[in-house]
């Protein structure tokens, strides 16, 4: 059903006896979180690796939170060579689209 949360992941780390506080955790993670990992591509335009090092390092709990693996590996690749890793954020943001989509479809969808 989604591409690259996992419901499964969700509701191991959030529980799922309360829908409410779901919802809650995941308008934070799309409001912080994904916010934040949006904006990167204005940091690399600036050369501002030290800033992109810190959002996308501080995304990848997040991430594991809703299953999105393979996004979290994309954080660390680019983490892991920051000079380099401009054409990793393309990819990144298209993924960050998707788990916006996905959220939003899986908050409205639970109870």
């Amino acid at each position: 059903m989604y591409h690259l949360i996992s419901e499964q992941s969700i509701y191991q780390y959030f529980g799922d006896d309360d829908p409410d506080m779901i919802r809650e955790m995941i308008q934070i993670i799309l409001d912080t979180n994904i916010k934040d990992l949006k904006e990167l591509s204005s940091f690399y335009e600036s050369g501002d690796f030290a800033s992109i090092k810190k959002r996308c390092h501080k995304a990848k709990p997040s991430m594991s939170y809703i299953g999105a693996i393979k996004t979290r590996k994309t954080l660390e690749e680019i983490e892991s060579n920051l000079e380099n890793s401009a054409p990793l954020n393309v990819s990144l943001q298209d993924q960050l689209r998707l788990i916006e989509s996905e959220l939003n479809k899986f908050i409205s969808a639970i109870n």
